[in-house]
């Protein structure tokens, strides 16, 4: 069965919906009923900051709390959906201090977080002021993707902005009716 992670990566104020999560709620409502979906909003999350230890300890232990909560989500999912407006031109904090946990999972021993990595397809929708300002922050999800092994599937982009910017985006709309018929 496809279990899809939705990590959302929007910082908005705690009961304010965000243009990128309209739209991806609508593409999810588009995925066959027996798919599993877990939501997950990172700014919720007390993520640690990453600590490079790359080249002085070499390994991490495992992560505890709510970073081992996220490690098992994602070693679960099949597909993981990045929920992820566009903030100056990159990556959300949330999003991206959760992608630099990516690099200690990397070093777990035993964990072959890698090799447990690769075939899980990896979706993107975005919302910003115009598409052209989050090609750089599309950039680094692929590459990511293509790190790990990770099919990157063609992200789906709305026009955001002011709040339900996006519900007069009718291109995003309907792009989002289909966006998961590849799953």
């Amino acid at each position: 069965m496809s279990h899809f992670l939705f990590l959302n990566a929007s910082t908005r104020e705690p009961g304010h919906i965000g243009n990128t999560e309209t739209l991806a709620r609508r593409a999810a409502a588009g995925l066959p009923a027996d798919t599993k979906q877990t939501w997950i909003k990172l700014a919720d999350l007390e993520l640690p900051p990453f600590v490079d230890l790359r080249h002085t300890a070499g390994t991490y232990p495992m992560p505890m709390a709510d970073a081992k909560a996220m490690l098992d989500v994602t070693l679960a999912a099949t597909d993981l959906v990045f929920v992820s407006p566009v903030y100056w031109f990159s990556i959300p904090s949330p999003l991206k201090t959760y992608l630099d946990h990516w690099s200690a999972w990397l070093r777990v021993p035993g964990l072959d977080f890698k090799e447990r990595m690769a075939g899980k397809r990896l979706w993107v929708i975005a919302t910003s002021g115009n598409r052209e300002k989050a090609q750089p922050m599309l950039d680094s999800y692929r590459l990511c993707a293509e790190f790990l092994a990770m099919p990157y599937m063609p992200p789906l982009w709305g026009k955001g902005g002011a709040p339900d910017a996006v519900l007069s985006d009718t291109t995003a709309l309907a792009a989002a009716d289909t966006f998961f018929q590849a799953a």
